[in-house]
């Protein structure tokens, strides 16, 4: 995203350290002279075998020919975690037209590009990017400002024990750094017909997603896309997957910037289940939609494959705490006498987690949900004419999904592609049916409604979907005292002595959207957006408004390490599962 420098409004600005004056642990005095290339070359092989510690007097701005390098965070020792430092290139030194970053898709698109290139150079180095996955995410690694590139890089500064390896350092930083710039980051040494194809790609995808809604599509999905991956842990595509053809009565086309026409299936507003025999492609589909609310890199043979940016996923949950969330919709009358409409449990089974899953996406923004049987708590799913009969209303508090999906889109406009191949109940009431075999997409709505018509005996147990209740978050739920913040891997975060368990959260592909929610919940309740009076709504819509304002500095001003702007709704699903979340009220 193209930003404009600055800190944080508040004006505490953005403090960094200038160095010049070794800190504890130096065995030599501070270093004289002009802070460039070849001086800092000459620092360090007078520095090799001094104690560790020396290497702080490095801390502050070098200037390079056509770039910056500041040195923000030295580690005190060779154990500890990396070193971290900013290349700040020249705009006149990149010399990279302002029609690649001309506005933020574009821009982020220039940013993906270049930090993969850097990453590429720097594959024998000391120094390391974070160049991201398939995925084309507003990452704090590689911003371009202003025409200027800014490159986060990590390096663990090389030492002999507990002795500065002089040597290794100078040809890390006066050596391979100056390389990498001159490889990667400047418009006349680019690829730049894999620049071209690379951002004209991701704003090719932009553009059809912004089409959805004009269409009154919640996805489309181009024919020609390649959905199934390589692997659970390897999401690069499937070599010998059969391509993605649309079903002739969902075929629509869209005229792009770059790619011109392409046609695909369009999936309508509404409900769409989605039918088929086991290993037939059903839940490739359902992640391929997914994960249509990012853009992806040239090749993926997902860059056509896009989703409302309002869409969440939703499963059932074990063990999740919940707090103060109105599940009165799927849930009530309990035996024990509980209020529903403001439950709250520490030990949420597969149906309460799910329920209140569906209502916090909801309550969030969410216009499309995505559902898997899979992934699902059976009895929240459906109850069947058979245990209707068996077991009476009156004993039974699970209202089903099947009996509000409908009211949920007519009443309150939220869309739902399902995924179910074990309950025909759905036909009842879906819009359109669509069946996976072996990955071809077939429509057969009209053959659904023909087998729905024969009644099977089933009473519907809803025919409202209530309006939501919105939570007031009370600020103390936050640590803001320089509490930790750190990813363990897109599985959970860790944020002061809180342990935020993610797994569930399907939408997270990647380490740095961890880490940026933990530093985003921290600066909204530092900020004050989190003040006590707002919603979980109106805290997300400021928080959005902050991002398309500030940037990356609207998620942390001052952090110096690797991070990616979160969506609202992760970061809506990290506070729902912080143990420490207290709700002050709820209102209408």
């Amino acid at each position: 995203m193209a930003q404009r420098p600055g800190g944080p409004r508040s004006g505490r600005g953005q403090k960094r350290p200038h160095g010049g004056r070794p800190h504890g642990g130096s065995d030599a005095p501070a270093e004289r002279g002009p802070r460039d290339a070849s001086n800092l070359s000459g620092q360090l092989r007078d520095m090799h075998g001094s104690g560790y510690g020396r290497y702080k007097s490095l801390m502050g701005v070098w200037r390079f020919d056509g770039f910056d390098l500041e040195v923000q965070k030295i580690q005190p020792d060779p154990f500890a975690p990396a070193s971290r430092c900013e290349v700040r290139v020249h705009p006149e030194h990149a010399a990279i037209d302002r029609h690649w970053w001309s506005n933020s898709v574009r821009a982020r698109a220039l940013a993906g590009f270049l930090v993969r290139a850097a990453d590429r150079v720097l594959r024998d180095s000391r120094l390391r990017v974070d160049p991201g996955r398939q995925e084309v995410l507003d990452r704090a690694a590689c911003q371009i400002v202003d025409g200027q590139v800014r490159l986060r890089l990590g390096i663990d500064m090389p030492g002999k024990g507990r002795s500065i390896d002089g040597r290794a350092a100078e040809q890390a930083l006066c050596r391979d750094l100056p390389n990498m710039v001159q490889a990667a980051l400047r418009w006349e040494t680019a690829d730049q017909d894999r620049l071209q194809e690379f951002v004209d790609s991701v704003e090719d995808t932009d553009a059809l997603r912004r089409v959805l809604d004009e269409r009154g599509w919640v996805a489309f999905v181009a024919d020609g896309a390649i959905l199934p991956r390589r692997s659970g842990v390897d999401e690069r595509p499937l070599s010998d997957a059969v391509p993605f053809r649309s079903p002739e009565s969902l075929r629509g086309e869209v005229d792009l910037p770059h790619r011109g026409r392409v046609s695909g299936m369009g999936v309508p507003e509404g409900i769409t289940l989605v039918v088929g025999g086991g290993f037939h492609g059903k839940s490739t589909l359902l992640r391929a939609l997914e994960d249509g609310i990012y853009d992806h890199v040239p090749g993926d043979g997902r860059e056509l494959v896009v989703s409302r940016p309002d869409t969440v996923k939703v499963r059932a949950e074990d063990g999740r705490r919940v707090h103060r969330v109105d599940v009165g919709a799927f849930v009530d009358h309990l035996p024990t006498g509980a209020d529903t409409t403001d439950f709250s449990t520490d030990n949420a089974s597969g149906s309460t987690s799910q329920a209140a899953g569906l209502v916090e996406s909801v309550e969030a923004g969410a216009k499309l949900l995505l559902l898997d049987e899979d992934t699902a708590a059976t009895n929240l799913m459906i109850r069947d004419a058979r245990m209707q009969t068996l077991v009476h209303k009156d004993s039974e508090p699970l209202t089903p999904f099947v009996d509000l999906i409908r009211p949920l889109y007519e009443q309150r406009g939220v869309s739902t592609v399902l995924v179910m191949g074990g309950s025909g109940d759905y036909m009842d009431v879906a819009d359109r049916v669509l069946m996976m075999d072996a990955y071809a997409a077939v429509e057969v709505t009209d053959r659904a409604r023909e087998i729905a018509g024969t009644p099977t005996g089933r009473s519907r147990e809803a025919s409202e979907f209530p309006a939501t209740r919105h939570r007031v978050v009370d600020p103390r739920s936050i640590p803001t005292e320089k509490p930790k913040v750190r990813s363990r891997g897109v599985d959970a975060l860790t944020l002061g002595e809180s342990t935020v368990e993610l797994r569930a959260v399907e939408q997270i592909v990647d380490p740095g959207q961890v880490t940026g929610i933990g530093l985003a919940l921290v600066t909204c309740a530092r900020s004050g957006l989190i003040d006590g009076t707002r919603t979980v709504a109106e805290i997300l819509d400021a928080f959005d408004g902050e991002v398309a304002e500030r940037g990356i500095h609207a998620v942390d001003a001052r952090y110096a390490g690797e991070f990616v702007v979160p969506r609202r709704f992760e970061l809506a699903a990290a506070l729902n599962r912080l143990r420490t979340l207290r709700v002050a009220r709820l209102q209408r």
